[in-house]
């Protein structure tokens, strides 16, 4: 340590002149940017030994060679970046189409992480106000961009399972896995969170699962409904634009007016896991990793939709129990592993952060964004997810907001949501519906009323 106080910053880490503002390194201003989002994904990193890069002479190949350590060695999870040039190579010499999709979901999972390490590095630069907005918009980039190609091939249904899927693994995987662990980990202690930020996020998924019952329960409500989706489909529409607005509500809420409820509780001093203070990689640089990070998520994700209905059917399972069940399982792992292990530390209000903060960015921001850019695009994707999966998302969102209710949380807890997606993911895995099938009642008014009247 005595070394490095001796040394000018700027000759232990040359790299990180390009941003020429060292104001931004403040420790006060990270305080308060850092989410539970970042604390989740720091717990899966590394620190880089830059001994050897910083003998290099060359000025630009030591800020090169020290931001390629740091971007793919400064994660456990490296091991798994192998299996991205694998996926491309498979994809350009023709090798079967289920193992281009199990490629690309490997090689998805530490691109996530990576994607949250970037948005945090630039945060250091910018300010918490700059870097929560990042994290709110990115924070579930792989989802995005996997629905984005899903719309763009028009397969709506799997746009639906993936979000759906989505939410249902945060509200009861994870958050049933992490308490269930931390339960049994901290079975002599008392567990306890903080219960505002639990009805924030508990608030919001309510909202938007009013937003997804009144389309299906609009298409039951009379005989005229049965004859067009007109009517559902503008509702999804105008309650997208509701739900948008909400979202950003919820931002200035968290950023501005409450930003106190939705900080890091790990900043006290003397917390041993606390992560240094400290940027590894310049803006400049954090910017085109993550620009560089984000199109190789797009090809990855565009592999991923092509392939999925050829894994279905050589794996022999349905392309709902893919979507709803694997893909949010191998596109959120780190972030997930995160959130458990901090339910392992006693920290369950970075968990609960993690968790219901994810879900309710997905109902709140990626669900109705989707439908938005589709009404661009052309494509009738509305927000009516049809009977069994709404009835899903409904009971888990309910006993979510059940089990948080007290502010305390044991074994006991976690067991019953891990045995609720179970059976949820029982119910999809027997589950054959055709995918074609399933976009015919999506569209819109013109197929609809097509299969009314050819029947």
């Amino acid at each position: 340590m005595a070394s490095n106080v001796a040394i000018p910053p700027h000759h232990q880490q040359p790299w990180l002149l390009e941003s020429g503002n060292p104001k931004s390194l403040n420790k006060e201003i990270m305080r308060h940017g850092r989410t539970a989002h970042n604390m989740s994904s720091s717990s899966l990193r590394k620190k880089s030994d830059l001994t050897l890069v910083s003998r290099v002479p060359y000025a630009c190949l030591r800020r090169l060679l020290a931001n390629l350590q740091e971007v793919f060695l400064g994660t456990r999870l490296f091991v798994l970046f192998p299996a991205i040039p694998l996926a491309i190579l498979a994809n350009c010499y023709g090798f079967g189409r289920p193992w281009i999709f199990a490629l690309s979901l490997l090689g998805l999972v530490p691109l996530a992480e990576r994607v949250s390490f970037l948005t945090e590095q630039i945060a250091y630069y910018t300010g918490p106000t700059v870097g929560g907005l990042l994290n709110a918009t990115c924070g579930n980039a792989t989802e995005l961009i996997i629905a984005i190609f899903a719309l763009k091939d028009r397969k709506i249904s799997v746009v639906k399972y993936s979000l759906l899927g989505s939410i249902l693994s945060n509200l009861l995987l994870v958050l049933g896995t992490s308490l269930f662990c931390g339960g049994i980990a901290n079975l002599s202690r008392e567990q306890k969170y903080d219960r505002r930020q639990a009805d924030v996020n508990s608030l919001l998924l309510l909202l938007a699962l009013l937003c997804h019952l009144l389309p299906m329960l609009f298409r039951y409500s009379g005989a005229l409904a049965a004859l067009t989706a007109e009517p559902a489909l503008q509702l999804s529409r105008a309650s997208s634009i509701v739900m948008l607005i909400g979202y950003v509500a919820y931002i200035f809420f968290q950023l501005w007016t409450h930003r106190q409820l939705f900080e890091s509780p790990e900043d006290s001093e003397g917390d041993d896991d606390a992560v240094e203070e400290t940027a590894v990689i310049g803006f400049w640089s954090g910017f085109t990793w993550l620009l560089g990070m984000t199109v190789i998520i797009a090809l990855l994700s565009e592999y991923v939709v092509v392939t999925i209905e050829d894994a279905s059917d050589s794996w022999g399972l349905s392309v709902s129990f893919l979507s709803i069940i694997l893909l949010p399982i191998v596109g959120n792992a780190a972030e997930h592993a995160g959130a458990i292990i901090f339910a392992f530390k006693n920290k369950l209000d970075i968990t609960l952060g993690v968790a219901l903060g994810s879900a309710a960015q997905i109902a709140m921001f990626v669900v109705p964004l989707c439908v938005i850019l589709a009404w661009i695009m052309g494509i009738n994707m509305n927000l009516d997810f049809n009977i069994l999966e709404t009835g899903s998302l409904a009971l888990s969102i309910i006993a979510t907001a059940f089990t948080l209710q007290d502010g305390t949380s044991h074994y006991l807890k976690g067991l019953i949501l891990l045995l609720f997606y179970i059976v949820i993911g029982a119910c999809f895995f027997i589950s054959k519906t055709p995918l074609n099938q399933a976009d015919i009642i999506i569209p819109g008014v013109k197929m609809t009323t097509e299969a009314v009247f050819s029947a």
